[in-house]
């Protein structure tokens, strides 16, 4: 075991630490080492519990409908367009493969939400592109 004096907001109290895997004993947590110097102390506020973290979200496009009834493609994050795989007026399905983009040393494909045509591609390869950058426009 090993003691050492720890002072929080201006109150020392020494604090006596075991070494882990040893036989547990009754030794105090933590007293005061300046009892003069110690207000009465509340309970320490126990330690938050850790919070899971939010899901990840799907590397998949992100698609919104525009006004004329067409849905925009955008970037799901920041990176580089390797490969784009298709062409204006191409038919695509859901689930098609639009483009690739690399993204922290990964090829992440940009699929297709819908079935469609495509109206417009914004991008081409080796184009840098940001997060919710338009990609692709389909009808």
């Amino acid at each position: 075991m090993k003691k050492y004096n720890v002072t929080v907001n201006g109150v020392t109290y020494e604090v006596i630490v075991e070494e882990a895997g040893a036989a547990s004993t009754a030794a105090p947590v933590s007293t005061p080492a300046a009892a003069a110097q110690a207000p009465a102390q509340a309970a320490p506020a126990p330690a938050p519990e850790p919070t899971p973290a939010p899901a990840a979200k799907p590397t998949a496009n992100v698609a919104a409908p525009a006004a004329t009834g067409s849905v925009i493609v955008k970037a799901p994050m920041p990176g580089s367009i390797l490969k784009v795989n298709v062409s204006v007026g191409d038919e695509v399905k859901k689930g098609d493969v639009l483009c690739i983009l690399e993204a922290m040393k990964m090829e992440n494909e940009i699929v297709s939400p819908q079935d469609g045509k495509v109206a417009s591609i914004n991008v081409s390869s080796g184009t840098s592109v940001s997060t919710s950058q338009i990609l692709v426009t389909l009808e």
